[in-house]
């Protein structure tokens, strides 16, 4: 058995997911970063209605406490970069191009429901001894279906500048094995997707992978389909 420990937060992608929670292939539907602060996971939960029954006398005869339910993670990530592709993959909100069509901005209009992401998360890892070859090893976090994308509260002044982007995961989702390589098919370390699909009712998962997360830069990156398997 591994026992890791979960060092710094080391690089973050953002995937475009459609209505049901599909991952949109296409050339701008991606994007890795890794000038972010942190990434909070709250959970909402509803803890449930407990059962007393307590006699005319004041003596409690039986109680049952209630069952919470799991409703999500309400995330919070806190970004340094004001990447207008970032921004717009994650609220839904249009980008302002530039003369060379490329993205200089971003426009605030409305928070767009129907819209969603996927967020991954390699964390490094301490403690732990690299198979050969490995070029490391890292906790891997994948969130498959975000909603809700907001952009929080803006204060420009002297001091450094974060932005607060929220959102809430959902269950329900298709991302089956996933787009990406993530995780070592067999003991050469050889990367693929995901060995088993992520069942539709689930809003993370985590593991201990040796697969190199992607290199972070500041352009959309494409997401390719072809061989993905998605949840049934």
């Amino acid at each position: 058995m591994s026992c890791p420990l979960i060092a710094n937060a080391d690089v973050m992608r953002i995937t475009r997911v459609d209505r049901c929670g599909n991952p949109i292939c296409g050339e701008d539907n991606g994007f890795v970063f890794d000038c972010f602060a942190s990434l909070a996971m709250n959970i909402n939960s509803d803890d449930g209605d407990d059962i007393l029954y307590k006699a005319a006398n004041g003596r409690t005869c039986g109680f049952k406490r209630g069952c919470p339910t799991f409703n999500g993670f309400d995330l919070e990530l806190n970004v340094f970069s004001v990447s207008p592709e970032l921004i717009e993959i994650v609220t839904g909100n249009p980008v302002v191009l530039g003369f060379d069509g490329q993205p200089i901005g971003f426009d605030t209009c409305s928070i767009q429901c129907n819209t969603g992401f996927a967020l991954e998360l390699w964390a490094e890892v301490l403690g732990e001894e690299c198979a050969d070859g490995a070029q490391g090893q890292w906790i891997y976090f994948l969130l498959p279906w975000v909603t809700n994308g907001l952009l929080g509260d803006l204060e420009i002044g002297s001091e450094a500048v974060t932005l607060q982007l929220t959102g809430a995961t959902r269950a329900g989702g298709s991302w089956g094995v996933g787009p990406y390589d993530v995780m070592p098919l067999d003991a050469v370390g050889t990367p693929g997707p995901m060995l088993t699909p992520l069942d539709s009712a689930c809003h993370r998962r985590t593991f201990i992978t040796t697969v190199a997360p992607p290199e972070p830069g500041c352009d959309y990156v494409p997401v390719t389909c072809d061989s993905m398997s998605l949840a049934s």
